[in-house]
């Protein structure tokens, strides 16, 4: 029997410190927003080191889905967890655009009002989150829990293809609702410059709500032909009318390349996830 050992081997070993993986900043492509995003060359070194293809990835901290792209790409099949509904709804929509063809399963979010109400019961900002999530909307980054003057989130839009213009969403999960929480919204729609607003409410609005909205007006886009009906400045729109087929909320879509869409990636692939 012969042994070689590899320290007295020629050559430098493999290291562990990659050099020629490009770094993540503000201006990738690959960006999506997410704090601590990873480039996918980097994930795609790592489990093509570690796995085989038919082999199960499994990423228990998944954030922004990196991991999970990069096995999709290798024929790996996977399993992500995440403990915020930020990062399942980034997830699922990153996949989505990636790999239009996949199908896969998200375990452990609200899949009717009912589940709704008992998450918002649970965590009122983990519903706010799921509930903003559920429209592609951006939540409010301003400061720390409660400090956010009535913003929870934003919708943006480009009604004439070039110039951004933007909603503020307000999600209310359980409280007693009252018309005066729609005045409000339209005083920070105001305040915030911002040309329409939408009340998003687990719970059905009242009349008074209803007359208080519709009180508001319409926002009539720029542009006599593209946009020919004005659209609600304030839209109540309900948990319930998430989950129906139809998006429920009215907005001059014009142009959707405001959000940073994942990279198309194999569009044949066909496969499972568990979230």
């Amino acid at each position: 029997m012969f042994k070689r050992y590899l320290d007295e081997q020629k050559g430098n070993p493999q290291q562990d410190i990659f050099d020629d993986v490009g770094i993540m900043h503000n201006l990738s492509d690959e960006r999506l927003g997410y704090p601590t995003q990873k480039p996918v060359a980097l994930l795609e070194r790592i489990v093509s080191a570690s796995s085989n293809p038919g082999d199960v990835v499994l990423d228990p901290f998944c954030g922004c889905g990196t991991t999970l792209h990069a096995a999709a790409k290798l024929d790996r099949r996977w399993i992500g967890i995440d403990v915020t509904h930020l990062a399942i709804g980034l997830i699922r929509r990153r996949l989505t655009e990636a790999f239009p063809k996949m199908t896969f399963d998200v375990v452990g979010v609200p899949r009717d009002v009912e589940g709704a109400r008992e998450l918002a019961k649970q965590d009122k900002y983990e519903f706010q989150k799921w509930a903003l999530s559920m429209i592609d909307a951006q939540p409010y980054k301003g400061g720390k829990k409660g400090g956010d003057g009535g913003v929870d989130g934003y919708l943006y839009f480009k009604p004439d293809g070039k110039k951004t213009e933007k909603a503020i969403v307000s999600v209310k999960g359980g409280q007693s609702l009252t018309p005066a929480m729609v005045k409000d919204l339209i005083v920070t729609v105001d305040q915030e410059g911002a040309k329409m607003g939408v009340f998003l409410t687990l719970e059905p609005p009242t009349k008074g709500m209803v007359a208080q909205a519709a009180a508001a007006g319409f926002y009539k886009p720029p542009g006599d032909q593209q946009w020919k009906t004005p659209f609600p400045k304030i839209q109540i729109v309900t948990v319930e009318q998430l989950f129906q087929p139809s998006n429920p909320i009215q907005m001059p879509w014009q142009d959707n390349s405001v959000f940073k869409k994942a990279k198309l990636e194999k569009p044949d692939m066909q496969a499972k996830l568990d979230l």
